[in-house]
């Protein structure tokens, strides 16, 4: 688990504005923070309104500078105070407050009434001194100018006597405030566009089960918007890890090994080609006992698992990483993922993997991190390698020469072929004499056998009603052969990595 703090902006799309924020994460939650101004000691009439009077001295203003108002578009905010000038003596005014109402008590404007509240989403622009970058950190200033009340002024720099302080006055201090708590079960993290398959490099969203949404976050580089990623999508993962069992409420399956699940996250589903209308889509996915599952969400009880949009059985199915991830330059990728380079590739094809089903169909899908990639592609080998280790064989109905067979892959004795009727046995290899294969892409598979004795090649021509699910399977089933005789592979299925219940 991992827990960190830090200041971000944040965007809100209906306003345009970013204003900032401070991030907290926990082991459960995210909490964005804002900044209020409140009152401390001392009766407060008004609630987040204060009225502060401000005594102008003879040889200086009142210390204090704006920015803003109606022609602009945006409202008058104390933009800059004056160390030790009369505004700061108060004690009562901050940068970032809004005025709301200024009344002159005196000729000349000696003696100034204004009232005031802090704006917890004021754009962060209005808040800095006037020519100070802006959170784009450009060097150009903020189009926006001082509204006539530039109200500093005292030239020698000698601070005016400060006004003497009532007992029952109220006390003020800007304070980081809780103002959106996220919790990270079961949440998702993002950081394409709604909608588009743009991605943004230093800003995501964080998405909470229920769909509240902590809108844009947006940081200063790449890298520091890579970190918080990685950090918030770590956490997201150990909590599901810790709480799959009682979150998924599965009666009287925990510990069935034919039920264990493998890992479960979230995914962006990319539609395949580029019809007009579609658009990519976030989808729960599940690797559970013998199938892969597609959900719209997250199934939280033992009845959602019959509500999954699509299943495949697991050594039916292909998994298929994509070429960016397995581009020969390891420097390039370290590079892209951390945002420091792009690539125009990148937007589509990076951080993607397909899965191969019967019929020629497949499904792509869109992870945000390399490390989530990495243990989609680690799930799915350890999850076929159970399922085929559970199952031992598998049997498909085909045809040769007109007859019909019965084809079988058996995880101990290899491959077989015999008649359906009589179950006579025609022919059987182990897995280690198969040199090759070739099909047509349709129905035919053409299947290359060493015989052991002669060393000569044979050949095994058979007709499948769903080809793609049979190659599938062989394939399958000898990647599990492989990885049993790894040392490395079987000792890691001692504990079976992530989300396992065993």
């Amino acid at each position: 688990m991992t827990t960190k703090s830090g200041i971000a902006l944040l965007y809100n799309e209906e306003t345009n504005n970013t204003y900032d924020v401070c991030l907290k994460l926990t082991k459960e939650v995210l909490t964005i923070q804002k900044l209020d101004v409140v009152c401390t000691s001392g009766s407060e009439s008004q609630v987040n309104h204060r009225t502060v009077v401000l005594r102008r001295q003879a040889t200086g203003g009142l210390g204090l500078s704006i920015k803003g108002g109606a022609e602009h578009n945006v409202p008058v905010v104390i933009s800059k105070i004056f160390k030790d000038q009369v505004a700061d003596q108060t004690g009562k005014l901050f940068v970032g407050d809004a005025v709301l109402q200024v009344h002159l008590l005196r000729t000349a404007g000696d003696e100034v009434t204004i009232t005031v509240r802090y704006l917890r989403e004021v754009p962060s622009f209005l808040k800095l001194p006037l020519g100070s970058p802006g959170p784009d950190h450009s060097r150009v200033s903020s189009p926006l100018f001082d509204s006539g009340v530039h109200l500093n002024g005292n030239g020698n720099n000698t601070a005016p006597s400060p006004p003497s302080p009532s007992a029952n006055e109220p006390k003020y201090e800007k304070r980081w405030l809780d103002a959106v708590s996220l919790p990270l079960l079961m949440a998702r993290v993002s950081r394409y566009k709604a909608g588009k398959d743009k991605l943004r490099f230093n800003c995501f969203e964080v998405f909470a089960l229920d769909g509240a949404s902590t809108n844009i976050l947006q940081f200063c580089t790449a890298a520091e918007s890579t970190d918080w990623l990685q950090a918030i999508s770590t956490n997201i993962n150990d909590l599901t890890q810790e709480n799959v069992s009682p979150f998924l409420n599965i009666r009287g399956l925990v510990g069935s090994s034919c039920e264990c699940i493998v890992h479960m996250g979230w995914a962006c589903e990319c539609p395949e080609g580029s019809a007009p209308g579609r658009s990519s889509t976030f989808k729960f996915l599940a690797l559970r006992g013998p199938y892969f599952y597609i959900f719209k969400s997250p199934p939280i009880s033992a009845a959602d698992w019959g509500q999954a949009e699509t299943t495949y059985n697991l050594y039916e199915v292909l998994f298929k990483v994509h070429k960016l991830w397995m581009a020969e330059d390891c420097w390039l990728q370290a590079r892209l993922y951390l945002g420091l380079e792009h690539s125009p590739e990148q937007d589509t094809e990076s951080l993607c993997f397909s899965i191969l089903v019967g019929h020629g169909q497949s499904h792509t899908f869109r992870v945000e991190l390399a490390t989530d990639l990495a243990i989609w592609e680690k799930s799915f080998q350890r999850a076929v390698f159970l399922e085929v280790q559970r199952v031992q064989s598998k049997s498909y109905m085909c045809s040769s020469q007109g007859n019909v067979l019965c084809f079988t892959i058996d995880f101990a004795s290899g491959f077989t072929c015999s008649e359906s009727t009589s179950k006579t046995i025609l022919w059987r290899y182990k897995f280690s004499q198969l040199k090759g294969s070739s099909d047509d892409g349709k129905t035919r598979v053409k299947l290359l056998f060493k015989n052991p004795e002669s060393k000569q090649i044979e050949m095994k021509e058979l007709e499948f009603a769903n080809l793609t699910a049979v190659l599938h399977c062989i394939h399958s089933f000898i990647a599990a052969k492989v990885a049993s005789m790894d040392p490395l592979f079987m000792c890691s299925q001692s504990f079976l990595g992530n989300y396992t219940n065993s």
